[in-house]
């Protein structure tokens, strides 16, 4: 399996980081989750499950499977990863989606130290009575979710009534989209300034959450 590391020094913090279910572990937004993530002192690493990273070399362009299918390769990813340090696991969208699935088992065995995810996928678009996310409601490992205002896969006035467990924390970034991004015109403020307020908040919480 291969890894993209940033800031790779052991003993630090590592983060380890799925993409969504359409795009590379190496986009221009993925990296620039990385290396502001990098800049507050976190190891990151970023993988591709096996449909994405078989794009490469010429593999289908159909859709992901169903998240849980790819459970599997998250945990071989965790164990294929060399870490002495916390471990906090997570990714964009679907990424976080499936690390969520498997998260609880994993901190109640002492291995990870937490669970992140950008841009939580609570329903498919459009669809708001098709759930997903229920393990959210009992889930006792520490939980950041960054979820922007205005998401088609789970809106704050949907999702703030869910009933979530008090381990997941909700950091809400006005006017966002799925992917985060505000509208200018609306906030004032551009993709950019909200990822970097992700990478700092993350290190607030990796610091006194876990």
């Amino acid at each position: 399996m291969q890894f993209l590391l940033n800031r790779d020094k052991q003993g630090r913090t590592t983060i380890l980081l799925a993409h969504g279910s359409g795009a590379p572990m190496d986009t221009p937004w993925m990296n620039m989750v990385a290396e502001g993530l990098a800049d507050q002192g976190f190891r990151v690493a970023r993988f591709e499950f096996s449909y994405m990273a078989a794009r490469r070399t010429g593999g289908s362009k159909r859709p992901p499977a169903k998240a849980d299918t790819y459970a599997p390769e998250f945990l071989s990813a965790i164990d294929a990863l060399s870490c002495d340090g916390p471990l906090i696991i997570g990714g964009k969208s679907m990424g976080g989606r499936v690390a969520s699935l498997i998260a609880q088992d994993l901190y109640d065995a002492g291995r990870i130290n937490g669970l992140l995810c950008l841009g939580f996928p609570f329903h498919p678009t459009n669809k708001p009575e098709s759930r997903r996310g229920e393990n959210l409601e009992d889930i006792s490992c520490p939980t950041l979710i960054y979820q922007g205002t205005r998401d088609p896969f789970g809106t704050r006035g949907e999702v703030e009534t869910y009933a979530l467990s008090n381990a997941v924390t909700l950091h809400w970034l006005e006017d966002g989209d799925h992917d985060l991004k505000p509208r200018k015109r609306m906030t004032g403020k551009t993709l950019e300034d909200h990822l970097k307020d992700v990478a700092l908040k993350t290190k607030l919480w990796g610091h006194s959450g876990l």
